[in-house]
């Protein structure tokens, strides 16, 4: 009978350290399963340095291309590009059916899609187990709650991968999602500082700089996981320690 016990003890902490492992892995998985926009948020009217990380995903083929969207329903009247070694870059443009102001003047045609194609073949491609991310800077992001980045991503074997569902409405994962990025309304301006009407002061642009959330959300899941592993090996002490001690107080009762 003891011995019994003692065997589910052990099954017991076996079975929670085997939990605690596979949270570590699917946690550390999903952070870096497709593309993503980081910061994954920013501040209505600012400007913000965002950049679109890139994992390939395939064992036997490199990305050689990589196609961002910009939503037409949130248009940026001001994009530039960061340079990167191996890669060109395309900016394409499109006339805006409602034009934005952009510091006092009239801003009738944005940017609407950006291209790097990976130069030279597969030298400079994103190869198997690596990653890459593509930065710009924009602004003055728009008054809406989210943008939405809809991204191609293709390789060199041919395959395009659409990253280019929305959110779902009721929380729930969807196959190929798109980079979203959430904008807060800018913080209320004190009365006091608000220049008088007439004065020749310019607001200054507030600038956001927020660090992305993947490698948090990956430090939260790795911690959780070896929590998980340290009561595992706990139960695992407090039940061989229960059953070491039960035949001393069974011979003390006889």
């Amino acid at each position: 009978m003891l011995l019994m016990r003692a065997r589910s003890v052990v099954k017991l902490a076996a079975a929670t350290m085997a939990g605690a492992l596979a949270a570590v892995t699917i946690g550390v998985g999903v952070a870096s399963a497709h593309v993503t926009v980081n910061p994954r948020e920013a501040t209505q009217g600012g400007y913000a340095k965002l950049a679109f990380r890139v994992p390939n995903e395939r064992d036997n083929a490199g990305t050689t291309k990589l196609e961002v969207a910009l939503p037409p329903d949130a248009p940026l009247a001001s994009v530039s590009v960061r340079p990167m070694p191996g890669w060109t870059v395309q900016v394409e443009k499109t006339k805006l059916a409602k034009p934005i102001e952009m510091h006092g003047s009239q801003v009738t045609e944005a940017p609407s899609k950006i291209t790097w194609t990976a130069e030279g073949g597969d030298a400079n491609m994103i190869k198997p187990g690596q990653f890459q991310e593509f930065e710009i800077s924009a602004g003055p992001l728009p008054e809406a709650d989210t943008m939405i980045f809809k991204a191609l991503q293709t390789y060199s074997n041919g395959e395009v991968v659409r990253w280019i569902e929305e959110p779902s409405t009721d929380g729930s994962e969807v196959d190929n999602p798109a980079p979203v990025l959430k904008l807060a309304k800018a913080p209320a301006k004190d009365a006091a500082a608000t220049p008088a009407a007439g004065s020749k002061d310019v607001a200054t642009v507030q600038v956001s700089d927020t660090t992305g959330t993947d490698d948090a959300r990956t430090g939260w899941a790795i911690t959780f996981g070896i929590a998980g592993l340290v009561a595992g090996l706990a139960g695992l002490g407090f039940g061989l320690l229960a059953w070491r001690r039960r035949p001393a107080a069974s011979s003390a009762a006889e």
